[in-house]
């Protein structure tokens, strides 16, 4: 999940994103968008191809009825962790809870709808090493969990892992693949560089 980390009530909006940008997933080239109307993020490079956002996350009922219950009680550090659980945790971190979870991104994971509208999790989506790059547009809050997908039908618990890298990317120039995807990403980029101004 993302906030903007000077406003917290600034956040990711999932619809905006998704409408601004004619999409139904997130790959490079897109913009993820505040309820501001903000730029806070763009994914500028993406070996995956697919990043869901229209999902959500696990909660422990989902978690509980796929995997079996694992707690911290009896399997300590091998328990069975879900989404919202784990983003709740990070949130309380920041003074945040429960009214301030929003719509998440599934990174590494593909949801799709076959004719009837029925959503389907792609387990071959991802493979081990994929990788996305995140600029970051303004100051950020972002709040990570790793835990399956709700729609994941795996039989078996085991959330992938992960690697964090950060580094200095610079500023998007006028040829930026994310500025210039769509009419509304000019926009939002020039929106959000107001800002700081």
């Amino acid at each position: 999940m993302f906030y903007n980390a000077e406003e917290k009530l600034e956040r990711y909006n999932m619809p905006d994103t998704l409408k601004a940008q004619h999409t139904a997933h997130l790959t490079t080239g897109h913009a993820l968008y505040s309820d501001m109307g903000h730029v806070l993020c763009s994914v500028i490079n993406d070996s995956c191809g697919w990043h869901d956002t229209v999902c959500g996350t696990s909660n422990a009922e989902i978690v509980k009825a796929q995997y079996g219950e694992a707690t911290y009680q009896t399997h300590r550090n091998a328990m069975h962790r879900n989404g919202r659980d784990g983003l709740l945790v990070e949130l309380g971190k920041w003074g945040l809870g429960k009214r301030d979870v929003v719509p998440n991104v599934n990174f590494f994971s593909k949801a799709s709808a076959d004719d009837t509208g029925k959503l389907h999790f792609d387990v071959a989506n991802s493979r081990a090493g994929a990788t996305v790059d995140l600029r970051f547009e303004m100051n950020v809050l972002v709040v990570l969990s790793a835990a399956p997908h709700p729609l994941d039908p795996r039989p078996d618990y085991a959330p992938g892992d992960v690697m964090l890298t950060a580094w200095k990317s610079g500023l998007p120039g006028a040829d930026d693949v994310c500025r210039n995807a769509c009419a509304e990403n000019q926009r939002g980029f020039y929106q959000t560089e107001i800002l700081y101004r």
